[in-house]
């Protein structure tokens, strides 16, 4: 059967009827035992356990997802990757990531479909505009391209926002981020899976935790819908839902989960060929390679489950668009959704070991999971692997929160998402 995609398996498979081609990913029975257990088939749980089989050369892996792969918030996001952030700790976690998805459709064998259209964060006053000025230093003392642009340049790149003089939030410039742009939220899940998969890892489907195995202090398997699984190495990546399995596990984590509202319009021909992003309203938007308007907003501050989202926080994201580009007001809403994202106290992710020897932890990521994928499981791997944080994930261990040391990366970059 064909494996791997090329321009030449295309043409072999095209001649046969397309009928030659072998499934993308194993869906085999789960096992009585693993050498390590993955909770969560969205990117980051998938990601780990490549990078685990991949990196390590750990092979013998389950991933547990409750429902389909990247049927979470891996599918429910509005696909920005970005590395526009403060803190050098936070650039070296989402710098990492950048890299890793600029070589990650090669890498894969799989088109993640990255667009590195660019993004710009707009400054709607002269203190928006030192912010941004500030935000800029710190990103290129770190190591990360930026500029700051004039209202001239933010014209150049994105010339239907509303540039009037009586707008409610003007223009006065902004920053830039060159290497930002967007991917296939579906195509990066499915690529993980699959590369996963051909290395020898069991992705289970339809499989929920219900439950944990503590023996002697320590995590040794699971309960789950399909049967028990015992592991003594199990990675956590469930996202929204980190409080609710920490819980099973016996302890407490310092998460909120909230709705976070997006949507997309009717499609239309290419009008805007980059991401944009106003602090102002809160409002961040790009076009989809369909031609779908694809519109994101601020977190419904009210901590819900409910994937649907609600109408006034849906009506804040659109007027917030129509501030920023009147014209797409002619626009239909084709759908709407919500994704439920796990937020902490400094808007920056949890990785490392939980308070249960055994676990391990990557979740808080707020608004930031999807752009962080790479990242996220490469480091998550090591800690599994090795039972050691790196220089990249040490920050962000859970054990801040007891010492103090935190990372506010929502006031130091200026954006909660």
């Amino acid at each position: 059967m064909t494996r791997r995609y090329s321009a030449l398996s295309l043409i072999k498979e095209g001649l046969a009827g397309q009928k030659g081609w072998q499934p993308a990913w194993r869906s085999p029975e789960p096992k009585k035992t693993y050498d390590a257990v993955i909770i969560g088939g969205g990117g980051h749980g998938l990601a780990t356990a490549y990078y685990l089989a991949k990196t390590h050369g750990i092979t013998n892996i389950a991933v547990l997802e409750k429902g389909w792969i990247g049927g979470g918030n891996t599918g429910r996001n509005t696909t920005v990757v970005r590395s526009n952030y403060y803190y050098p700790e936070s650039v070296a976690l989402y710098g990492l990531a950048h890299k890793l998805y600029e070589g990650l459709s090669k890498e894969l064998n799989y088109n993640v479909m990255l667009s590195q259209r660019g993004m710009v964060f707009l400054a709607h006053s002269i203190n928006e505009m030192e912010i941004t000025a500030r935000t800029v230093n710190a990103m290129q003392v770190n190591g990360i391209d930026a500029e700051i642009f004039s209202v001239d340049d933010v014209r150049r790149v994105a010339p239907m926002l509303n540039f009037s003089s009586n707008a409610r939030f003007p223009i006065l410039g902004g920053g830039w981020q060159g290497r930002a742009g967007t991917a296939r939220h579906d195509a990066v899940a499915w690529g993980y899976a699959r590369a996963a998969s051909a290395l020898g890892v069991d992705i289970i489907q339809n499989c929920e935790v219900t439950d944990f195995i503590v023996e002697g202090g320590r995590c040794r398997g699971v309960h789950t819908s399909r049967g028990t699984i015992r592991t003594d190495r199990i990675g956590m990546a469930v996202a929204g839902h980190s409080s609710v399995l920490a819980t099973k596990a016996g302890f407490r984590l310092p998460i909120n989960s909230y709705a976070l509202q997006a949507c997309v319009s009717e499609p239309v021909k290419p009008i805007l060929d980059t991401v944009v992003l106003s602090p102002g309203t809160g409002v961040y938007v790009s076009q989809s390679d369909k031609g779908e308007i694809v519109i994101g907003g601020a977190l419904d501050r009210i901590p819900s489950y409910g994937q649907r989202g609600n109408l006034p926080t849906l009506e804040g994201v659109i007027s917030g668009l129509l501030e920023m580009f009147p014209a797409f007001g002619q626009l239909k809403l084709m759908r709407q959704w919500a994704g439920i994202v796990d937020v902490v106290p400094d808007s920056s992710p949890i990785i490392g070991e939980s308070p249960l020897p055994g676990l391990f932890l990557n979740c808080g990521w707020g608004t930031g999971g999807f752009k962080a994928i790479p990242a996220g499981g490469t480091l998550l791997a090591n800690l599994l692997a090795t039972g050691q944080h790196n220089d990249i994930s040490r920050p962000f261990d859970l054990d801040r929160f007891a010492t103090g040391r935190l990372l506010d990366e929502a006031a130091g970059s200026g954006i909660a998402h």
